[in-house]
């Protein structure tokens, strides 16, 4: 939900009101960072429209606050006769940004579930990741809300999450490990208690 005050916008997000500042305020920071870099944006050509560019890109790259999970979850389908066995949409690519130096993350997840009375469309589960993924967040926070989202909308047997990423907050800073990945995984249900089931999953993910 979106409410205007003055040059400020509130937008609702998790329950809780969140102050926007402006379109303008938004690329007098970038100018102020440019600036702070070293460089002067009206200087030069190539600055001067760049405050205006780095916005549109933040819109890209954080529209999933604006996006809501369980509203993607919400069409599902009730033919499943005949069918006892788990799905799994694998090599999910995504970008997302690294909740502590906003710097991207780029990996692949692997979603499975076990349906019980319902299904979903699977290129939702792809859209899922991305409402998680286009946000400032952490990979064991985006893992979790994955599988969480996932199995409350369709209550199915279980959920399986795998997200294999590198951060370029690692990989082309600090320890500058460019090769380095992170693994984490999130499973409920059936994925969580049943270790043949789990394993079963793991091999189809390969």
């Amino acid at each position: 939900m979106e409410i205007a005050v003055g040059t400020i916008r509130t937008f609702r997000l998790a329950d809780e009101a969140v102050a926007r500042p402006s379109r303008e305020e938004a690329e007098e920071a970038v100018r102020t960072l440019i600036r702070w870099a070293g460089e002067d944006p009206a200087a030069r050509a190539g600055l001067r429209e760049t405050p205006g560019r780095v916005v549109r890109a933040y819109e890209e790259f954080f529209a999933g606050y604006s996006q809501c999970a369980e509203d993607i979850l919400s069409k599902t389908f009730e033919d499943i006769e005949g069918y006892n066995d788990f799905v799994l949409v694998k090599n999910i690519d995504f970008t997302s940004h690294c909740e502590h130096h906003m710097v991207p993350i780029i990996g692949r997840a692997h979603v499975a579930y076990w349906p019980d009375k319902r299904i979903v469309g699977i290129s939702k589960l792809a859209r899922v990741v991305d409402v998680f993924a286009k946000r400032l967040i952490s990979q064991e926070t985006m893992t979790g809300q994955i599988c969480e989202s996932i199995g409350s909308a369709l209550a199915p047997k279980g959920v399986a999450v795998v997200i294999d990423a590198v951060h370029h907050c690692m990989s082309i800073r600090g320890t500058a490990k460019a090769a380095a990945s992170t693994v984490t995984s999130q499973f409920s249900g059936i994925f969580e208690h049943d270790e043949k089931v789990r394993a079963r999953f793991f091999e189809s993910c390969r």
